[in-house]
C-alpha cells in the first residue's frame, strides 16, 4: 500500500476522534481505506506464509499446509 493512502488513514483517523468528527463522505473514504490496508496486509501474510517450512531435527523440511 502507498505510503500517501496510509498516510490518509492516520489523518481521518485524528480527525474522526476530534470533537468535529467525519463527514458522512470522509467515514465513507475511511471505511474503503481501511478495508483496502486490510486487503494488502493479507495478501502479505498469505504470501509469507506460502513460503515457510518447517525444518525438523532430522534434517528434512516441510512446507506448512493450509487448515482445512
Amino acid at each position: 500500500m502507498e505510503a500517501e493512502k496510509i498516510a490518509r488513514i492516520n489523518e481521518l483517523a485524528k480527525k474522526r476522534k476530534s470533537p468535529e468528527g467525519l463527514t458522512a463522505e470522509e467515514e465513507a473514504e475511511r471505511a474503503a481505506l481501511h478495508r483496502e490496508y486490510i486487503d494488502a496486509h493479507k495478501q502479505q501474510l498469505i504470501a509469507h506464509l506460502e513460503n515457510t517450512y518447517v525444518q525438523y531435527p532430522d534434517g528434512r523440511k516441510v512446507k506448512i499446509q493450509k487448515k482445512k
